[in-house]
């Protein structure tokens, strides 16, 4: 069969396909062309997930009556300018869009109208494209001084076949509606409106290019929570600088779909966030867990190349490792700095458990009664139990011989020790001890409830993490190496992180086509040397690292802490109880044990008066 050339119908389906394959991705290649043309409101309108129509309006510098034909004509753009030679440098892409795509394609499959006002320009006008077929420039009318409005009507109604293969139009507005939020996360100082059926479900405001303007225009999208329990990120490693907010650990999510990253503006999808957020969390969240966070990357544009993918949602950095090592940095620099904080979610869920149920009141039992020191059935309360306020502590309990950060001993101290007044301290002052496992403090403002034993676990993993990192990962040398045989992939793999895996404690080399293990950690004792291999091979090649070792030492860690740890039902005298809480105010993490649960809860007491009716 001889080869012949397609009709320039067929070319332009064909891109469709590609760029085009939802109502969303239309959304995304249209709102960013506004973006590019220095809009500062959007509006989105759809009908029916935007299969039936979709109005995308901007005040950007809008389309030169003498351009819009040009502008519906593939690879046209006004965004990549030819050098002298004739070629075009497609590694310094400083716009969202570049490729002159996305208006051709959707005039392709769709009935597509744009109206235009150039900035400066008496009139506006209008121009036609349907199933291909342009019609004639034409004026028409447009209510702002400049800008564009872009109707598409009938999506994919030139190629029938490809509507088999929508979703529903509540799962397409749905994708409608994750893209406009994606790109308003972007641009906070860019206005943006979103309508469905002619009812608005979604209003931003300008809100500035600031930190505060940023962190406010997130909290919008990401949920109020987000705003005060975030932790600012900026750092910068070479021409690379990351800013934006990860959330606290206490505030996570049961998907990634919280976890956004921004590549010069641009909202990328990339495995690369999905393994530096794991790898700066790992210790502080279970498994099923994952925490809210968004990530901005400003770098050359010469250092990443976002022409890899039809719909420019991934890009490739030159330097992946660097970029990868920027973001751990900064976001375990940052979660360290937030010291004991827990988001004030805790607190919330805490008041939520107070408020009356449908079950009416329920009488405390028997034994929380006696823990607050009255005693059971009693007409006046019994005095006699022990206090942590008035009780003296002389014996050398599980925190004794401990010091405060100004190098004074806690424990041990006798009945006149440190005196510990609430305004002194963010966790406030100790002030009882109920069933013998959660401390209650009184703060300047309200009351801190801290549960003992996972308070003191955090304490303990984070000294054991540091005797770690000073003094390296002790191994256990093999009486026999053990012989593991790998694909030749997976070999190169671990053998080109093989001073990495050292430094874990897991010594490898190179034994003919297969892997010889010498030396393996000491705290993991026996192991399947070829099931951790494989494991770490898996985490190389998917997320760059190899996470797999690290976890399962700090895992083991983590057994100890917890096994070590202050126990539940131990009575703590008051000098113990102050001495966990001065501790928790100078370790990093103590907001949350081990495995990602709060260590206290914090409530204002604005919020207790709420409770009581006072206000």
């Amino acid at each position: 069969m001889p080869i012949r050339r397609l009709p320039p119908e067929a070319v332009n389906r064909i891109a469709a396909g590609e760029v085009v394959e939802r109502p969303a991705a239309a959304v995304k290649e249209l709102v960013e062309n506004a973006l590019d043309a220095g809009a500062t409101r959007v509006r989105v309108a759809i009908e029916r997930g935007g299969l039936s129509s979709m109005v995308i309006e901007d005040d950007g510098g809008g389309i030169p009556v003498d351009e819009l034909p040009l502008a519906v004509e593939r690879h046209a753009t006004s965004k990549l300018v030819a050098e002298a030679d004739g070629g075009v440098d497609l590694l310094n892409i400083s716009t969202m869009g570049f490729r002159g795509e996305a208006l051709p394609s959707i005039g392709a499959v769709a009935r597509l109208a744009i109206v235009s006002r150039a900035r400066g320009a008496d009139a506006a006008y209008a121009i036609a494209v349907e199933g291909g077929a342009l019609t004639d420039v034409k004026p028409a009318a447009f209510a702002g001084a400049h800008g564009a409005r872009i109707e598409v009507r009938d999506l994919f109604y030139a190629t029938p076949a490809r509507l088999k293969f929508m979703k529903s139009e509540r799962a397409e507005t749905m994708a409608v509606n994750d893209v406009v939020k994606r790109l308003a996360m972007a641009r906070a100082d860019v206005g943006f409106t979103l309508e469905n059926e002619g009812r608005v479900t979604l209003k931003l405001p300008r809100e500035g290019v600031d930190a505060e303007a940023r962190r406010r225009r997130l909290a919008a999208i990401l949920g109020a929570d987000f705003g005060p329990n975030a932790i600012e990120l900026d750092q910068q490693r070479g021409d690379a600088r990351l800013t934006g907010f990860a959330g606290l650990p206490t505030l996570h999510r049961g998907t990634r779909e919280h976890q956004h990253l921004f590549v010069n503006g641009r909202p990328v999808k990339d495995k690369l966030i999905v393994g530096a957020v794991r790898a700066a969390y790992q210790d502080l969240l279970a498994r099923d867990r994952h925490p809210v966070c968004a990530l901005f990357i400003d770098l050359p544009p010469e250092e990443v190349d976002v022409n890899v993918h039809p719909a420019k949602t991934e890009v490739r950095f030159r330097d992946a490792a660097m970029i990868r090592g920027l973001i751990v940095g900064a976001l375990s620099h940052a979660l360290a700095g937030a010291g004991h904080r827990a988001s004030t979610t805790t607190a919330g869920a805490a008041l939520g458990a107070f408020r009356p149920g449908d079950g009416g009141y329920a009488p405390p039992a028997q034994g929380a009664v006696r823990a607050w020191g009255v005693a059971e059935n009693a007409i006046a309360p019994d005095f006699s139990w022990p206090s942590a306020r008035v009780e003296a502590g002389g014996t050398a309990g599980a925190l004794a011989g401990q010091v405060s950060q100004d190098g004074r001993p806690y424990a041990g101290e006798g009945a006149g020790g440190p005196h510990h007044d609430p305004p002194d301290y963010p966790l406030g002052a100790a002030r009882a001890q109920v069933h013998e496992t959660y401390i209650v403090a009184q703060t300047a403002d309200g009351l801190v409830i801290v549960d003992q034993h996972a308070a003191h676990e955090r304490l303990v993993y984070e000294r054991m993490k540091a005797a770690l990192s000073n003094g390296g990962v002790k191994r256990q040398t093999l009486l026999i190496p053990d012989i593991v045989d790998l694909d030749a992939d997976e070999a190169a793999l671990l053998l080109a992180r093989a001073d990495e895996l050292a430094e874990l404690g897991l010594v490898i080399e190179p034994f003919g086509g297969a892997v010889a293990v010498r030396e393996t950690p000491a705290l993991l004792g026996q192991i399947d040397a070829a099931g951790l291999l494989r494991d770490l091979a898996d985490d190389i090649a998917e997320l760059g690292a190899a996470h797999a070792l690290k976890e399962r030492l700090e895992e083991v860690c983590s057994s100890m802490a917890c096994r070590g740890s202050v126990r539940a039902g131990r009575r703590l005298t008051g000098e113990e109880m102050n001495a966990l809480l001065r501790q928790m105010e100078a370790t990093p993490h103590s907001g949350q044990c081990n495995h990602g649960r709060p260590t206290y809860v914090e409530l204002k007491l604005s919020d207790i008066e709420k409770l009581f009716g006072r206000r």
